[in-house]
């Protein structure tokens, strides 16, 4: 086991843990999480020998083969699977004792070297390695390409794909999950709840690590405090600790009201009808988990949105790509003020085409886009942050947006993001991925748009700042549209889905689970049947079952339930126009017939749509319990 007894380690002048302890047992999964800072990453430096102790004692056995994640990538003319499968050093080790025994003649040697050989796996090695790499999202045809042939993101895949090949009793992952599509990130949880090592996981991604990890070390104060269970039950469990503190429960309160709030508002689109009652379900946990971020040091929400005719953009048989190359064709959709939609697809199936070019990034080879007269676009795109300019600080970044703003204003504001004293006025040159995308953010929300386009938004954001964005995104009356593989922060965030496949995007009559299955059903995921610890019970088919019965439904309930809550509003809006004196006037008379023709139509459809309500709901309540659970 690993054992850290009372140890201090330090960055500089900056203490990082001081007299911490910590136990990590032989084959548990264990989350590694604490604020950006907090000294994650110099303890994996700490486990793999780079960096010594300040202070204290840490014991790791001598006999374990440790393997981790490099961060930089030497040798970039070395093909992508020979790379790989250096990462096996064992196994390296006895091809070139092989070698040597031929190279000498020596027949004992020979055979001798060839037992090693095998004893290491070095016969399905290329296999296991092209396993790897097609699980990781590489094509059969880019195994020998060299590594130079690939960008930044793709290489992170091959170092993870190298670290993954040794055969180790300890295994180090920081970040795995960054640049990883989510059918990539699907794939990984299988094999990682497969590996029979000791695994210490750094992640953001909170439903990864609920997945993955069975205990979680939380850096906090200085000292690792260790909780059972994964993420949602360190949630759970902090927050019945930080609870207990009264100088934190003013702040609770907000943090419960801010959410009842979202809540409230999906209720009273579903007044009449029981409709999303699984998000409010959802949203009710997250109630009662907000106590655990109580400390966050993030604290901003968007302002409201600038009024926008509908619809804010009207898609008519656009084809988007590069140059000759088509990536999608034939695209007709709308967007409406207030539409929260997720993007689901492969990677590479034009997710980041789609949103580059409603963001107005990428002329349409064909087709129309038409945008409303109102529209205000806030894009967060990964590129955005290479963009900045490390020159000029946070404060001058806004002032480029606002010269007119205030700077005790500015001050305030990016304090909500943790940008205070010198890091808000100094410049950004020596920020952290982190803190760059969440200036990014900062620059977005100041900017006021009543349309949000998401390109991974959480990327290089830690626990804390992705549960800021989560709360600022339920609070956000604008129109969302959002690519992460981060499904905390689409099931917590958005209503509907559009799937991008095969040159096509279409609206997706289901939920991340549904995806799921879809993923699976292309090859793109691994199937239950690929891995014991993934094999469905019993009762867990039959709650599969249960749900493909009850999800068309409950898709009907939510459709109908939007479409009268938008008819409701035209009503209203006729209404008001017909109380008006002056409607009555000659001036007016076609108007006026017109109205209450439209008054009436309305008012019949408004009836057919709820009688069909009327049923749906009484077929879903046919298959379910009172507590909504399937029958």
């Amino acid at each position: 086991m690993i054992q850290l007894s009372d140890i201090t380690l330090r960055h500089g002048p900056e203490t990082l843990l001081e007299r911490a302890s910590a136990t990590i047992f032989p084959g548990h999964k264990v989350g590694l999480i604490g604020a950006n800072g907090s000294g994650k990453t110099s303890l994996f430096r700490l486990l793999l020998g780079e960096i010594g102790l300040d202070a204290g004692e840490l014991s790791v056995p001598t006999d374990w083969t440790v393997a981790h994640m490099a961060q930089e990538i030497q040798n970039l003319d070395r093909p992508a699977i020979d790379f790989v499968i250096d990462g096996d050093e064992r196994l390296r080790a006895a091809e070139l004792a092989v070698a040597t025994a031929e190279h000498d003649g020596d027949g004992h040697a020979i055979a001798h070297a060839h037992a090693g050989l095998a004893d290491a796996g070095g016969y399905d090695a290329h296999a296991r390695a092209g396993s790897l790499l097609n699980g990781l999202g590489f094509a059969s045809a880019q195994h020998r390409r060299p590594i130079s042939d690939f960008s930044g993101g793709w290489r992170i895949r091959l170092s993870l794909a190298r670290a993954l090949m040794c055969p180790s009793d300890l295994l180090l992952l920081d970040e795995p999950t960054n640049h990883l599509d989510m059918e990539t990130v699907v794939w990984l949880e299988e094999w990682l709840r497969r590996y029979p090592g000791t695994l210490l996981l750094i992640s953001h991604d909170r439903d990864f690590l609920d997945q993955v990890v069975d205990s979680v070390v939380h850096i906090e104060h200085h000292q690792l405090n260790t909780y059972a269970g994964g993420y949602s039950s360190f949630e759970r469990q902090r927050a019945e600790r930080m609870a207990g503190q009264q100088a934190a429960w003013e702040k609770q309160q907000r943090e419960i009201a801010h959410i009842q709030k979202f809540i409230d508002r999906f209720r009273a689109k579903a007044t009449k009808a029981k409709a999303a009652q699984s998000r409010i379900k959802a949203l009710e946990r997250m109630e009662a988990l907000a106590p655990a971020h109580v400390d966050s040091p993030f604290d901003f929400s968007f302002p409201e949105p600038p009024p926008a005719t509908n619809p804010l953009l009207h898609l008519d048989r656009l084809t988007l790509g590069y140059g000759q190359t088509r990536v999608l064709e034939g695209v007709s959709l709308s967007l409406a003020p207030g539409d929260r939609i997720g993007l689901l697809g492969l990677n590479g199936a034009g997710k980041s085409t789609l949103v580059r070019a409603l963001a107005g990034e990428l002329a349409p080879l064909d087709g129309q886009l038409t945008s409303s007269p109102k529209l205000q676009v806030g894009y967060f795109a990964q590129h955005q942050l290479e963009q900045l300019d490390p020159a000029a600080s946070p404060i001058q970044h806004l002032l480029r947006l606002d010269s007119t703003a205030v700077e005790q204003r500015l001050r305030d504001f990016l304090g909500g993001f943790d940008f205070r004293g010198d890091m808000a006025t100094g410049p950004i040159a020596n920020f952290s991925g982190g803190e760059k995308a969440r200036l990014v953010l900062a620059m977005l929300v100041w900017q006021a748009p009543n349309l949000l386009l998401l390109d991974e938004p959480s990327n290089h954001l830690d626990l804390d700042m992705r549960h800021a964005l989560t709360r600022a995104l339920q609070g956000f009356d604008g129109a969302v549209i959002t690519v992460s593989h981060d499904r905390h922060l689409l099931a917590s965030t958005v209503v509907d889905y559009w799937l991008i496949h095969a040159g096509q995007v279409t609206r997706f009559d289901g939920d991340l689970d549904d995806y799921r299955q879809w993923l699976r059903s292309q090859g793109s995921a691994p199937s239950p049947e690929q891995s014991s610890p993934g094999r469905e019970t019993g009762r867990s088919r039959n709650k599969t079952v249960g749900r493909a019965r009850i999800k068309p439904i409950q898709n009907r309930i939510d459709r109908l339930t939007r479409e009268i809550d938008a008819a409701a509003q035209t009503l209203a809006e006729i209404e008001q126009r017909l109380a008006e004196p002056a409607m009555y006037g000659g001036d007016h008379h076609d108007e006026l017939q017109q109205l209450l023709q439209q008054r009436q139509r309305l008012g019949e459809q408004q009836a057919a749509r709820e009688s069909e309500w009327m049923e749906a709901e009484a077929a879903l309540e046919s298959l379910q319990h009172p507590d909504g659970t399937e029958r």
